[in-house]
């Protein structure tokens, strides 16, 4: 993905944009309009027409009403099945699925806050970056181990004492020496 590709969906009212189509969610102008009240009409309308002409979303449906054709749209991901498709797709499918995975993590978060009552500490809120040094077999057996706590915390059902919370992990390796 090239850097004006980014620049295209950083702006804040594409950003928008692409939050309220998150998780296959399809919406109209007009929805989309409702969703981000605060962006004119017509700013809308020219954000959604860079997004599409970017390749970021699409046209899904269109319906006729009143002589006019009203437009649904959808983001546009790679449709990955299996671990064969994921391994299929290009650099370029792979930054736009971070950057689908990023929009989500990023909205949740601006709902989070959108509360009257945030106590990020009460909350256990956080986010941290740790550059870690360990061997492919230390790697996975961290991983194992993460994965088994994730997977035990995974199976508990819903309780008034208990509440959501999302746990989203990234691992990104540095870039192998020459």
């Amino acid at each position: 993905m090239n850097a004006s590709k980014i620049k295209t969906i950083l702006h804040p009212v594409r950003m928008k944009i692409i939050q309220a189509l998150i998780n296959g969610k399809e919406m109209t102008a007009q929805e989309l309009a409702q969703w981000a009240e605060d962006v004119p009409q017509a700013t809308l309308y020219r954000h959604i027409n860079k997004l599409l002409d970017a390749d970021f979303i699409e046209i899904v449906q269109e319906n006729p009403v009143r002589g006019t054709v009203e437009k649904v749209y959808a983001l546009k991901e790679p449709d990955v099945q299996s671990q064969e498709d994921y391994l299929k797709l290009s650099k370029e499918e792979h930054l736009e699925l971070f950057l689908t995975f990023t929009t989500q993590l990023l909205s949740l978060y601006e709902s989070y806050l959108a509360q009257d009552d945030v106590d990020i500490v009460k909350d256990g809120v956080s986010y941290t970056m740790a550059n870690l040094y360990l061997s492919d077999q230390e790697f996975m057996e961290l991983m194992q181990g993460i994965g088994s706590l994730i997977g035990s915390a995974i199976k508990n059902e819903p309780t008034p004492e208990r509440r959501a919370r999302n746990i989203a992990t990234v691992i990104i390796p540095e870039p192998r020496k020459k």
